[in-house]
């Protein structure tokens, strides 16, 4: 494990058999997942019955394609709007979070840090069933006592929106705040000194340094809504999301259409990291 140590041909054949076990532990079902998707069968299993492009562009009667299917496509849309909103919320207030904790000293400052970290801690079904609870207490007290009936506290998608929310803020600010230790305050000195507003500060200076991670804090806030389903099972109302939607279809059985969407989701999502990446390292 030395760099500096010559290696042995043992050790450089059994260096090759982990990369090539670990990739192929990694990437197998993928792939078996994208390529039964172009299977010419109606289950989404093997064996192979040939290639066919029907769960894609079918419009029946026999079989239905991912771009004839309005449940898949109302969900993938129900995902890509929950996942827009939770985002733009998750990098606000993380931003806003990260300077709070990293520029800001207050009374027990270490104390709130950890319990801003808790979310990292609970597990999402935990976190699903809280929130659930606390939402219809609330919705159950404001109906009791002033008679107002709030659709936010019953399972719905802005209730979605708030339970992703409340845990993906945590990695946001994470990732900005270890951004955030690395700049130089010297500079918004210089500026203050320049004759710069404080505003002006922020938006021109600070917020140009932390542009990179905004960017990557965005895309990660993004993908994990996306993908998330423990706590958005026991918060989603008639608007399920593509995971809640994939789970219904594979509990009553379903057809090779879930390797279409599946295979459609790797490709957005490795061209989402791909344009991530390439944006990051241009603001760098």
């Amino acid at each position: 494990m030395i760099r500096s140590l010559p290696r042995s041909k043992k050790y450089d054949w059994s260096f090759n058999i982990f990369i090539l076990l670990y990739f192929t532990f990694l990437f197998a079902p993928l792939l078996v997942t994208c390529v039964l998707a172009f299977n010419n069968s109606n289950y989404p299993s093997l064996p192979w019955q040939g290639f066919s492009l029907d769960w894609f562009f079918a419009d029946g009667p026999d079989r239905i394609g991912l771009f004839h299917d309005s449940q898949n496509l109302r969900s993938i849309v129900t995902s890509f709007q929950t996942a827009f909103f939770v985002s733009i919320l998750s990098v606000v207030v993380g931003t806003c979070a990260s300077f709070l904790f990293e520029k800001e000293n207050f009374r027990f400052k270490g104390a709130l840090y950890l319990l801003m970290l808790a979310p990292l801690v609970i597990p999402g079904v935990i976190l699903g069933i809280s929130l659930l609870l606390a939402a219809n207490y609330a919705g159950t007290f404001f109906d009791n006592t002033m008679g107002i009936d709030l659709d936010v506290f019953r399972p719905s998608f802005w209730l979605v929106v708030l339970g992703q929310f409340s845990f993906i803020t945590t990695f946001v600010t994470l990732v900005v705040s270890a951004r955030l230790r690395k700049f130089d305050i010297s500079l918004e000195e210089a500026a203050l000194n320049l004759g710069a507003t404080p505003l002006g500060v922020i938006w021109h200076v600070t917020l140009k340094f932390l542009r990179p991670s905004l960017i990557g804090a965005g895309a990660v806030a993004f993908l994990m809504s996306f993908e998330n389903f423990n706590t958005t099972l026991f918060l989603v109302g008639s608007e399920p999301t593509l995971p809640i939607n994939l789970y219904l279809q594979v509990r009553d059985g379903s057809t090779p259409v879930i390797n279409a969407v599946s295979l459609m989701l790797i490709v957005g999502t490795s061209l989402l990291a791909l344009a991530n990446l390439y944006f990051t390292k241009k603001e760098v």
